[in-house]
């Protein structure tokens, strides 16, 4: 496996995206022609009459989804004389289709997990896209959003829609209870233990996440006490998880659990089997993002949609909102496609302005074009998540945080390990520490 080294462009945090339509800078955004807006077919496009384009979605299909998808391939149709043939993959089944596809057959292009591009790209999965990455409409977006896309100084994907979390609660038992939206840790506290008396022993008032994608819920509390995971300090990468900073964030962690907010029983379940729990009434509040609505709305067989749901912004244990991992998706191009040249074009009609946008809309996910993402600060539904991404951050962008975040869970083990009591908090982290060092060095 040829392990490749992160470059210049540098993942710190998702300000900028906000930032660069919201200060008052006269300057004009970069000239671009709009992708979207080419009405005739590509000059290449007679080419491509006849051809078939391979495309990868992860996730399940949904109506909207499915609806997006069919117009985006229409267009795409008729702008090049080719069809796509469409396969959603869930997410579940991810990993072990990209491995397959890496040494055989895979698609000619795939949306990804931005998080994933630096794994995948280290295992030739993912093909060069630097000539395309940055004209067009994709001169808008702010550059630091190619943070992990950016490896030896070629670019391998374009982000396409951008994740932030935010606390997903149950509005119907908060207003039935008159308790008023947590704007701190100790209201959002307070809020927990108030529905778990009212609501049974068995309801989680805050969902402990010790799954796959439990770093989600521990960064954004290790964060904002100032903490890091690991940081490169030449070549090498060392870790900070005994720092005071990510201890405090971890004990607020696993506090969820020994605090009794969340159960016990449930100290491996990830945010899908949160999203079951919540949609049956055994949860109150859980972190997640707009996603889940659509698989909440079918568990609770359409009892759970609507006015009975609300967001907010995770408050910070030491004040403020809490910085959210800095996440979304991608559109990359294979690595072993034969058909590069058509699947640019559709990476480029998908990235476009007009397609981006309604990609974010529509999935749940927040816009990675300024303008659209700023205009999202007061509105009810999207504010939380453009709140939370203000203040993003990111993984170590390091090819082998996969390993230590999903296949080895170094961090959930340490946490269950404190739950449980067969370690202290120290010890844990302390042993946690070492073995990420070694993973991410390797």
């Amino acid at each position: 496996m040829r392990i490749a080294k992160i470059t210049a462009t540098t993942v710190t945090t998702a300000a900028l995206a906000l930032g660069l339509a919201a200060c008052g800078t006269s300057e004009a955004p970069p000239e671009s022609a709009p992708d979207a807006a080419a009405g005739a077919a590509s000059a290449s496009g007679p080419a491509f009459a006849g051809k078939t384009l391979t495309v990868w979605r992860l996730g399940d299909s949904n109506p909207a989804a499915a609806s997006y998808m069919e117009d985006l391939n229409a267009e795409f149709k008729t702008k090049t004389g080719a069809d796509v043939k469409l396969e959603w993959i869930p997410w579940p089944q991810v990993a072990d289709k990209f491995a397959a596809a890496a040494t055989g057959t895979g698609p000619d292009v795939t949306e990804i997990g931005n998080d994933q591009v630096p794994m995948w790209q280290s295992q030739d999965a993912l093909t060069p896209i630097t000539d395309i990455a940055r004209e067009g409409d994709r001169a808008q977006i702010p550059e630091n959003l190619y943070g992990y896309e950016t490896v030896d100084n070629e670019i391998y994907a374009v982000p396409w829609g951008a994740g932030a979390r935010a606390v997903l609660y149950r509005k119907d038992w908060f207003e039935e209870l008159k308790i008023e939206v947590p704007k701190s840790w100790d209201e959002l506290v307070a809020a927990a233990k108030k529905i778990q008396k009212e609501k049974g022993a068995g309801v989680d008032g805050f969902a402990f996440n010790g799954g796959s994608d439990a770093n989600h819920l521990l960064a954004a509390f290790a964060w904002s006490e100032g903490g890091e995971y690991a940081v490169k300090e030449g070549d090498r990468w060392v870790g900070k998880l005994t720092e005071p900073g990510f201890t405090k964030g971890f004990e607020t962690y696993t506090g969820l659990v020994t605090d009794g907010l969340s159960g016990k029983a449930n100290l491996t379940q990830n945010t899908v089997d949160i999203r079951t729990r919540f949609a049956n009434n055994k949860v109150a509040m859980y972190l997640t993002a707009a996603w889940d609505l659509p698989g909440i709305e079918e568990d609770s067989k359409g009892k759970l949609k609507g006015d009975k749901l609300g967001f907010f912004p995770l408050p910070a244990k030491s004040g403020g909102v809490a910085p959210s991992f800095f996440g979304g998706n991608d559109i990359a191009l294979w690595g072993t496609t034969e058909q590069a040249d058509l699947g640019k074009e559709y990476i480029k009609l998908a990235t476009s302005k007009t397609w981006a946008d309604r990609y974010a809309k529509e999935g749940g996910l927040l816009p990675v074009y300024p303008d659209t993402l700023t205009a999202l600060n007061e509105d009810p539904a999207q504010g939380p998540f453009a709140q939370a991404f203000a203040q993003a951050r990111a993984f170590p962008a390091d090819p082998n945080w996969s390993e230590a975040d999903a296949t080895k869970a170094v961090l959930q083990n340490a946490a269950r390990a404190v739950i449980e009591g067969k370690k202290d908090t120290a010890t844990a982290l302390a042993d946690a520490n070492k073995e990420l060092e070694e993973i991410l060095n390797q």
